[in-house]
């Protein structure tokens, strides 16, 4: 017989179950055992993981607990220290990340979203369009036809990043995607790359005549005296969106079509009911992990939380797809229920560090799922779930493929 695990010790991030994008099953016994645990990172590296939802929500808000530079965790002294790099969104702290904030708000407000909408839904009917004209016996793999293609339409569309240049920074970003289990050296060489071709990019940007997409919006900003950006800034701007705004997306519509697909009594009910799409939106964002990847935050003092003693430069690690799964925050929490209201999760984390762009990947979830259901009402797995092949290459798993029918 095996002994029990002591969750007083070293403990190893709890993995996801293969064929599931999680959360982990793990995560359940430390919400009841040990909220606050030390644990083994893919890296080698160790963080105090927080598993339950009142953890979590705080700690993302909390000004002790500050997210660190890719260039500066794990830390490294001396000759071997890498050069600093540009902090993304996510890292810039203080009046520098207020200033900036309050810049590109707007762009992802609602005024600017409705202008977008049309937009999206136009490329989100093409896309099905050209899936049925070339559909093979009445079956097409959704992920290759629409789970893929439409959020990096949608990401070069509203922030001016050529869709012609994906071979180059696609291959950077996926591989700070995978980051918790590479080395520095993999981590900081794709960081770099990512760096240099929005510098690039904005170098061409600056040649061109003003447009609409948000990097013509925000250089123009930088450009004012009193403006709330800086070059830096711009170039910081395109890094973020490639690192949290695509493949984010695509993993996550992928899997949130796969839930619906697998719950078709609540598919056939959403489709009946299309005016209560934000209402599903909300509960697919808490069911569904957004990702299951490591968020950094490191210690400014020393602090303790549950018992624990957490000092001054340790990592900790809330994990919203454990928080979001909590029953101390959400009734009977493992079930999937597009009525869920009030919910209250944290996908896109909390307080001053929110993600900017989680009104755009509303938008966006919320359209591929009304335009599938208004063009295709029928639709359906046409294989087993269980058969489904599935991408478990990074922390953000999903469905490889997805053949349906109609």
């Amino acid at each position: 017989m095996n002994e029990p695990e002591d969750l007083s010790a070293l403990v190893q991030v709890p993995a996801v179950e293969p064929g599931t994008a999680g959360p982990p099953c793990g995560y359940a016994r430390l919400r009841a055992e040990a909220p606050v645990v030390k644990a083994e990172l893919p890296n080698g590296e160790t963080g105090w993981l927080l598993s339950r939802y009142e953890d979590a929500r705080a700690a993302f808000a909390d000004p002790r607990l500050v997210r660190p530079l890719l260039s500066a965790w794990p830390p490294r002294e001396g000759p071997d220290a890498p050069p600093p790099c540009l902090p993304t969104f996510l890292e810039m702290t203080g009046e520098h990340h207020e200033r900036v904030r309050r810049t590109v708000l707007p762009l992802f407000g609602r005024r600017r979203l409705e202008f977008m909408e049309p937009r999206i839904r136009a490329m989100a009917g093409e896309l099905i369009d050209a899936m049925v004209a070339s559909a093979d016996g009445g079956t097409a793999d959704l992920v290759a036809a629409y789970v893929d293609p439409l959020p990096l339409r949608v990401l070069c569309e509203t922030t001016g990043i050529p869709h012609e240049d994906h071979g180059i920074y696609l291959p950077h970003t996926l591989t700070l995607l995978g980051a918790a289990g590479l080395s520095m050296d993999e981590v900081l060489a794709a960081l770099y790359a990512l760096q240099d071709y929005a510098e690039e990019l904005i170098s061409r940007k600056e040649k061109e005549d003003g447009g609409e997409d948000y990097i013509h919006l925000l250089l123009a900003e930088s450009r004012r005296p009193d403006g709330g950006m800086t070059r830096d800034d711009v170039v910081s701007f395109v890094v973020t969106m490639l690192m949290a705004g695509y493949k984010t997306n695509i993993q996550h519509t992928g899997n949130a079509l796969f839930t619906l697909l697998t719950h078709p009594d609540q598919l056939r009910e959403l489709r009946e009911s299309p005016q209560r799409m934000g209402t599903a939106v909300e509960e697919l964002l808490r069911h569904v992990p957004l990702m299951n990847a490591i968020n950094i935050l490191v210690a400014q003092e020393d602090l303790t939380l549950h018992g624990q003693h957490i000092r001054a430069g340790d990592a900790v690690i809330p994990v919203p797809a454990s928080a979001n799964r909590d029953p101390a925050a959400f009734t009977d929490p493992d079930r999937l229920d597009l009525t869920r209201t009030p919910n209250a999760h944290v996908a896109f984390g909390h307080g001053p560090h929110a993600c900017t762009g989680g009104h755009l990947t509303r938008l966006q979830l919320s359209i591929a799922l009304e335009v599938l259901l208004e063009r295709l009402p029928g639709i359906e797995l046409a294989v087993p779930a269980e058969s489904v092949p599935w991408d478990e290459s990074t922390p953000l798993r999903a469905p490889a493929r997805l053949p349906v029918r109609w």
